[in-house]
């Protein structure tokens, strides 16, 4: 498990399990998947998706139970291909499924990252935002399926194919682009994120009395740690998965399951724990959809501009007044 088994000069044609012509190291992994660690991924994800579809209907984080709850039911069924792998690892049905799933599942849980920003903007003040509130989400999210879609596709089209099809390549340089594509967004994001938290900051002698509470509790501060680690997490991945499929099917990285199990199971695997243990249903609520909020504008007047109130009921004369509730002035203007 450790170094990447010596792969046959040749390879043997339609093998459909392992014995003396069709040996494991001829497959593309070259082992066995490790069952107990990739047994774990597989119920750790498939937990994780039961919680948070818990978590979402109970705080009503739609968007975001959608998005992570997606993410964490393909990583479970990716390892369960691996777990059949490992009784049987020229399984090209198990292959493609974990191939395709692992490949794209990530993307679920960074687009759970993405739908932050929007709402950490719209508590601390939208007045110095580089973009509307409601723009992070569909920037972000669109850039994201754009990723999705190209590492979908790749790994569907590279799991079709026979060994030394042109169509193979063609899939294999998709998901490779799918993913450098998904660090550029990371990349841009974090610096869009840093910015705004540098602009925030400078104008914290501003902010209004319940932004000052948000940025000063404790559970806020645990959330972005959270949504920070859970970050760094991905990107970790990001970066070991481009190398990975840089190196092609069958390559020397491809064929480390350790590497395999820590940078990309691990990595994922404190992403998924880093979202659930610090939901924002508990830590940030401001993300919970609790109905659309009515906000009502209102016009102070003085002296010297009044505004008659039509539809003022009691029988006075007309002149100036003030409410005895509120301390405000109006004036009734009628003949």
């Amino acid at each position: 498990m450790g170094a990447a088994p010596p792969r046959p000069t040749v390879l043997p044609r339609g093998c459909e399990f392992v014995n003396a012509t069709c040996p494991v190291e001829a497959t593309i992994y070259g082992y066995y998947p490790f069952l107990p660690a990739n047994a774990f991924f597989a119920g750790f994800f498939g937990l994780a998706a039961l919680i948070h579809i818990f978590y979402g209907i109970r705080y009503k984080t739609w968007s975001y139970m959608f998005a992570i709850s997606l993410g964490c039911i393909a990583e479970c069924v990716g390892y369960v291909g691996r777990v059949m792998m490992n009784n049987n690892p020229w399984n090209d049905m198990a292959f493609n499924i974990q191939v395709v799933l692992l490949i794209f599942a990530p993307s679920f849980l960074a687009a759970g990252i993405y739908l932050t920003l929007k709402h950490i903007v719209l508590q601390f003040g939208a007045d110095w935002s580089r973009l509307r509130p409601g723009w992070y989400t569909w920037i972000f999210v669109c850039c994201d399926v754009s990723s999705l879609a190209m590492q979908s596709a790749g790994g569907a089209m590279a799991a079709m194919a026979d060994p030394g099809e042109k169509i193979g390549d063609v899939g294999t340089n998709l998901m490779i682009a799918g993913i450098i594509w998904q660090v550029i967004v990371l990349v841009i994001f974090a610096l869009i994120v840093a910015e705004y938290s540098y602009r925030t900051y400078q104008r914290r002698n501003i902010l209004t009395h319940d932004a000052l509470q948000l940025w000063a509790s404790r559970s806020f501060k645990l959330y972005c740690g959270a949504v920070v680690a859970a970050y760094l997490f991905i990107l970790v991945r990001c970066a070991y998965r481009i190398p990975e499929l840089l190196g092609g099917w069958g390559g020397e990285l491809m064929r480390i399951e350790i590497e395999f199990i820590i940078l990309e199971g691990v990595m994922i695997c404190l992403c998924v724990l880093a979202q659930t243990v610090f939901h924002p249903g508990k830590y940030f609520p401001a993300l919970a959809s609790q109905g659309k909020q009515k906000h009502v504008r209102v016009k102070m007047v003085d002296d010297a501009e009044m505004e008659p109130l039509g539809s003022y009921q009691e029988v006075r004369p007309a002149g100036r007044y003030e409410d005895e509730r509120t301390g405000r002035r109006y004036e009734d203007l009628r003949n």
